[in-house]
């Protein structure tokens, strides 16, 4: 994929590109493999909170520059450090970049090539959508260097089956792309070619729906999951009351039963 950065010089952390509703977020360490170090943690989370804001943007393409997705954690950048206090930061700052993809009222939908590996594997398990490349692989791989990925393990068995999530866990083996959609990690995998169509394609159909619609179904979602089934009922009703009072359904139903395209109002 081609990305021209509009916002930063060449050399920024993260690189950002808009275009027709979508912003394309790309990390850029391509020497290291993408590695998520605290630059580029914070580099993430100064743009995901810029796009939260930015009411142009209808969705958001995650990628990685250069021949891997994400590698994880910056490893050699931890190996300077030997107080708990610091780790404790770390990972909670990890977390928070992760939480804030899914609280982001964008969806995000990721656009993997190469390895995803750890805290990258995270990364794409934490966004709401991901397409892959047939060559990719996918690893919770700090159980090989003696550390279990505690926190890649949250978005990850939220995803995928407790038991393949344990088994990736405990081995730190890769999977491969195929199996990656099978098991739900992402949504499919394709060619390499077919990569940025296949991306391009589901933004596209997003960015034509309500905005607003989509915010909305996207925090509900979200939150009903942590839910039982009872309470999940209740608030989802609720939600879509309220989702019922937007403008934005009105025109929806006229354009439907009208049977011409919708003039979204976004509100």
């Amino acid at each position: 994929m081609t990305q021209t950065n509009t916002t930063a010089a060449d050399d920024a952390l993260v690189l950002r590109e808009d275009r027709d509703g979508i912003a394309y977020l790309t990390l850029n360490r391509p020497n290291q493999f993408n590695a998520l170090s605290e630059e580029l943690l914070d580099a993430l989370q100064a743009n995901l909170d810029a796009i939260a804001e930015d009411k142009s943007v209808r969705v958001v393409v995650l990628a990685g520059n250069g021949r891997a997705f994400c590698a994880g954690h910056d490893l050699k950048q931890m190996r300077t450090q030997n107080e708990r206090a610091y780790f404790q930061q770390l990972f909670t700052r990890c977390g928070q970049v992760m939480t804030r993809i899914s609280s982001l009222p964008q969806p995000v939908i990721a656009r993997v090539h190469g390895i995803a590996t750890a805290a990258g594997c995270q990364l794409v398990a934490s966004c709401d959508l991901a397409i892959a490349e047939e060559g990719s692989r996918f690893a919770v791989s700090g159980i090989n260097v003696g550390l279990f990925c505690g926190t890649p393990s949250v978005p990850l068995s939220r995803n995928v089956g407790r038991k393949q999530a344990m088994e990736m866990l405990l081995t730190g083996g890769f999977i491969p792309a195929q199996q990656a959609a099978a098991q739900g990690l992402v949504n499919r995998a394709v060619p390499l070619e077919q990569l940025d169509d296949e991306v391009l394609k589901l933004a596209r159909t997003i960015c034509d729906k309500s905005s607003a619609s989509v915010a909305l179904g996207k925090a509900m979602y979200y939150k009903q999951l942590e839910m039982g089934v009872e309470q999940a009922y209740q608030f989802a009703s609720e939600a879509m009351a309220d989702n019922m009072m937007f403008e934005d359904v009105g025109e929806g139903i006229d354009a439907f039963t009208e049977k011409r395209p919708p003039n979204w109002r976004d509100r």
